[in-house]
């Protein structure tokens, strides 16, 4: 149990015995002690004094008193400032608990009830690249599923590639056009980046046809929709719907050089899955979902013969379902894509971390369900994120302007090479030590820049920012580790030496303070699935403890209990970054 569940626990007691007050220890506010006050936590009382008739500083000291008079191996002091019972933990529950935990960071987990749960993310289209907006979803994704596995579910990582469909035929018709036979053989060009390029050619194809059909004397709308390079993908699109042989055979082929791509990147990124969907073998599936919801009348069908549904009572507009052909929507898809999953893996939870623009979507395809009334609608968690921007402003794919993430991982590496060199004697490694090492600097300094922000928030990535060693920054927190396992290098823990219950210093007990909240932490970022928490209290962490390694020597210490004390405390600390880190998808070295 954590120090606060304790402290929770022995209020909720105490207030049952000496007030008659029934709380649970859920209900009792316990925060961290301000620093400009004296203590360690801090009790809120408002919400008990109008229950107890009494003044916040007489219920403070009739508290107070209980709980240091009973809880003397807990508690050795407190004092009372506005309404906040200011508690002093004693310094023995430290380092009890020190000697426990430093040299075992699996044991620094939190207790909760395990669920099922699948966590879907990356969903690449099969027309161009990853980019930095995927590297967001992806570390994102990768991050969440890794914090709920450290709080002990069982969980599923997803990707649904976005293999189908009119943008498809876009790449695939400018490959016909311009490509000359092509291949990423002959080309010496990565596959999801040669089918991208195609991408973007008929892009510019586009414009140039709609140009001048618009100077023709069309309307801008239908010159896109009549010029003969569109004409040619809408083609496209009906022949792969029909089957077609040769256009299946160049689908097939451009799709797997986009697969053998996205393979390397992956695979450089460090994100992976348990299982991948692709959708033209889903596409198909929310057609039974259609006939339900029309023998529910859950849905109706228009003269026209198409289907929707009508959302205006629940503050939304009216959606259509299936297109009066029958072919159909994204919604459709989606429907039938969330019963297969449960289907197959009958999930507590499924999150879907999908960008912020698809907010409406994700609250109809969950409104749908729970009006077909499936039993999983309420276990779907759309995990929005704010889009992330450059310093020059938003990024369009269609014109080429994308950051892709393959160039963006290069640019990174060379930057930490830089920077390295800069901080570390690099002449103590060799050539393939370096190489591994400016590939974790640079992964280090991108995850934790994008993982440092809440989900919620756009953000601006800054390359030049992400790298620096001495910031809020992932390589900061990548040397603090490198430095301690430089003096346990030096001097390794021993642990036939009995570390007794005695005076700890002001950042000794700062420092540990923190690390014992680790469990608690790791539990709130599982909850609400967000991995800056990690990223800002294993900041905090690295932050302390270097504050006390300038002020404290661990080598040359007072005495050698004290020495020892502080090499627990640099394990300890070590294993907590290592261990938090991991959440993030981020290694850290052993030297730098």
């Amino acid at each position: 149990m954590s120090l606060i569940q304790q402290i929770k626990e022995v209020t909720a007691k105490a207030l049952s015995e000496a007030f008659s007050v029934s709380m649970p220890a859920e209900e009792i506010s316990v925060n961290q002690t301000k620093p400009e006050f004296e203590g360690d936590y801090t009790i809120v009382l408002f919400a008990l004094v109008k229950q107890l008739k009494k003044s916040p500083d007489q219920l403070g000291k009739e508290l107070g008193d209980i709980l240091v008079a009973k809880n003397e191996s807990l508690f050795t002091s407190y004092n009372i400032i506005k309404g906040f019972l200011n508690l002093t933990v004693n310094d023995s529950y430290f380092t009890a608990f020190l000697n426990k935990q430093y040299a075992d960071g699996k044991a620094l987990r939190p207790q909760v009830e395990e669920q099922r749960i699948m966590v879907e993310y990356s969903s690449p289209n099969t027309n161009k690249p990853l980019h930095l907006g995927h590297l967001r979803n992806n570390f994102l994704g990768w991050s969440v599923a890794e914090i709920l596995k450290a709080n002990g579910h069982d969980v599923m990582k997803t990707c649904v590639v976005n293999d189908r469909g009119i943008h498809i035929c876009k790449s695939m018709v400018g490959w016909q056009l311009f490509g000359n036979g092509q291949t990423p053989e002959s080309t010496g060009i990565k596959g999801d980046h040669l089918v991208g390029d195609f991408y973007v050619r008929f892009s510019n194809e586009l414009k140039k046809e709609t140009q001048e059909l618009i100077e023709q004397g069309q309307a801008k709308e239908e010159a896109e929709r009549n010029a003969p390079i569109m004409q040619k993908t809408q083609q496209m699109l009906v022949d792969w719907e029909a089957g077609k042989p040769d256009v299946m055979e160049l689908w097939k082929t451009m799709n797997g050089w986009v697969y053998e791509g996205f393979d390397i990147t992956y695979k450089t990124i460090g994100s992976d899955f348990d299982k991948t969907y692709y959708e033209s073998n889903t596409y198909l599936l929310g057609r039974v979902f259609v006939e339900k919801g029309l023998q529910k009348g859950v849905f109706y069908k228009k003269d026209d013969g198409s289907v929707w549904i009508d959302l205006t009572e629940e503050g939304l507009d009216e959606k259509l379902v299936l297109r009066k052909d029958g072919t159909s929507v994204y919604i459709t898809q989606d429907l039938g894509l969330a019963d297969q999953k449960y289907e197959e893996f009958h999930y507590d939870k499924s999150i879907y971390v999908i960008g912020d623009e698809q907010n409406y979507h994700m609250k109809v395809l969950k409104l749908i369900l729970k009006k077909l009334g499936m039993p999983y609608a309420d276990a779907i968690h759309h995990l929005s994120y704010g889009m992330v921007e450059l310093p020059s402003g938003r990024m369009k794919s269609r014109e080429g302007t994308v950051v892709d993430a393959d160039d963006l991982v290069a640019e990174m590496i060379k930057e930490a090479e830089k920077k390295t060199a800069e901080k570390s004697k690099v002449d103590e490694f060799s050539h393939d030590e370096l190489q591994e090492l400016y590939s974790m600097i640079a992964l280090g300094a991108l995850k934790f820049f994008l993982l440092k922000v809440d989900p919620k928030k756009k953000m601006v990535f800054n390359p030049e920012e992400s790298i620096d060693f001495h910031g809020f920054t992932g390589p900061f927190i990548q040397y603090t580790h490198a430095r301690i396992k430089s003096i346990l290098r030096k001097e390794p823990v021993d642990a036939t030496t009995s570390i007794e219950a005695g005076k700890l210093l002001p950042l000794e007990k700062e420092l540990l303070l923190l690390l014992e909240q680790y469990p608690d932490v790791t539990k709130q970022a599982g909850l609400e699935y967000n991995p800056s928490a990690i990223a800002n209290y294993i900041y905090s962490v690295a932050q302390t403890y270097n504050t006390f390694y300038t002020a404290h020597s661990v080598l040359k210490a007072e005495n050698e209990e004290k020495k020892q004390l502080r090499l627990r405390l640099c394990q300890l600390t070590a294993t907590v970054i290592r261990d938090a880190m991991h959440h993030l998808g981020i290694k850290v070295p052993e030297r730098m």
